[in-house]
């Protein structure tokens, strides 16, 4: 999917989007659809805001511990949206709850594909 108003444009890979339908039925489940749905807007408000200024993210740490620098995060606590500038289109890899293992999300998502 291809978001982004701006010079970059935004794309989500296939686990981004499924990330996000994932979170969005967690929400419906355990709160509300209404509740699920400003989540979400708040997190698309994230993505949609790399089109302007994809280089403003910080490095994930569990990552720069390793010396790999080609992924960026913006955060909307506790979600992270993590991402990677490729010549004028950011990609985003995943969107996920930083309170969990992130050293094993970021293992299995970007370093084991």
């Amino acid at each position: 999917m291809s978001r982004g108003a701006g010079p970059y444009p935004v794309l989500l890979t296939r686990g981004a989007e499924q990330d996000l339908e994932s979170i969005h039925a967690y929400l419906c489940e355990t709160d509300s659809p209404a509740s699920a749905r400003r989540l979400l807007d708040r997190l698309m408000d994230v993505v949609d805001g790399l089109a302007r200024f994809p280089e403003r993210g910080a490095y994930p740490k569990e990552l720069a511990a390793l010396g790999i620098r080609d992924y960026r995060q913006a955060v909307f606590k506790p979600w992270r949206v993590v991402y990677r500038v490729i010549g004028d289109r950011v990609v985003v890899y995943l969107i996920v709850d930083g309170r969990r293992d992130m050293q094993a999300v970021l293992a299995k998502r970007l370093l084991d594909s």
